[in-house]
């Protein structure tokens, strides 16, 4: 797998993911003349500010009205536009979930929804800032597809693949600096998860910055002479039923790790997928029913039990699981 010559090392680059996001609609700015980007008063914070500057004929501020952006950007698309609606994730997906329930996926619109400084690592912002339900309440509608990039480079990824893409996509961003730990050469496709390390003993899927914390943990395990399975789950809808059953059935023991609720979140998701086919003890990591709360992200992070080490012992205790 092409991952970073750094992986383990301190020194590994550390980007948001947003980042991504921003240099993939400069990108598509050049390349599609029908790509539009729409922004609730947060360009900067977003990172499509760089698109509006470069292209400010396709650009909309539309200011603190997320309802009334995602309506907009319904009425762009079925005019033949392709609109990236860009926000932070509680306010899109969340203040907008109507619009985007009734104009945009019952219409089938083709909108692009960009949801950033989504989960505990938003930080400082505190709960009302930090999204922890947006992958439930945007997976339960119809036509919309989900998607977590798990680093920098692959938020670029998504948001060209999503251009390219006929419906719907809902894809979420962080804040915070994270490891960028793939690579341009990484595969990347809507809908097909990736092995980012193979093993027998348990397998570890995650998505997000977390998916990181899975290989740290991974290398941890391999160290106690357990071989864990890395599968970056970045589509959730839909997601690789596939892979996820191969998984269940080649290690035995699964562990979903996620910046997110544990209820409706990636967890539930899989969760789903093995109890109708093929059901093996399950850990599933995330935030355990309730707000966040003001901090730095690593000390977040490190409060929600959802860190490498905390993955090693979730691990551990399901292969004791085991039958």
């Amino acid at each position: 797998m092409n991952l970073s010559s750094k992986l383990f090392q301190k020194d590994i680059e550390q980007v948001p993911t947003r980042n991504g996001y921003g240099e993939g609609l400069v990108e598509l700015g050049q390349s599609n003349p029908n790509v539009v980007v729409l922004s609730a008063d947060l360009a900067e914070s977003t990172r499509a500010k760089a698109f509006g500057e470069k292209y400010p004929e396709r650009f909309f501020e539309l200011g603190v009205a997320e309802q009334n952006m995602m309506g907009v950007a319904t009425g762009l698309a079925l005019s033949g536009k392709i609109p990236f609606v860009s926000s932070y994730a509680t306010f899109s997906p969340g203040r907008n979930w109507d619009q985007l329930r009734v104009s945009v996926c019952y219409s089938e619109a083709n909108v692009k929804v960009a949801g950033s400084h989504a989960g505990l690592s938003v930080g400082p912002d505190g709960a009302t800032h930090q999204a922890l339900e947006d992958i439930a309440i945007a997976r339960v509608l119809p036509n919309l597809t989900v998607i977590v990039p798990c680093d920098a480079i692959e938020a670029k990824k998504v948001t060209l693949a999503a251009a390219k893409h006929q419906g719907p996509v809902y894809f979420r961003l962080g804040r915070a600096e994270t490891p960028v730990f793939t690579t341009i050469d990484t595969p990347f496709e809507i809908g097909k998860a990736v092995i980012l390390k193979d093993g027998t003993d348990v397998s570890i899927i995650g998505c997000g910055q977390l998916v990181y914390e899975g290989l740290l943990a991974a290398e941890e395990l391999s160290k106690k002479g357990i071989n864990a399975r890395v599968i970056n789950c970045h589509t959730i809808k839909p997601i690789d039923k596939e892979t996820i059953i191969a998984a269940a059935r080649e290690t035995g023991a699964v562990v979903t790790i996620e910046e997110h609720q544990i209820h409706g979140g990636l967890g539930g998701a899989v969760a789903e997928v093995l109890g109708a086919n093929m059901p093996v003890p399950m850990e599933i990591m995330g935030v355990s029913d309730h707000f966040g709360e003001s901090g730095e992200p690593r000390q977040l992070l490190e409060k929600y039990h959802l860190l490498a080490p905390d993955i090693v012992r979730a691990a551990e205790q399901v292969i004791k699981r085991k039958k």
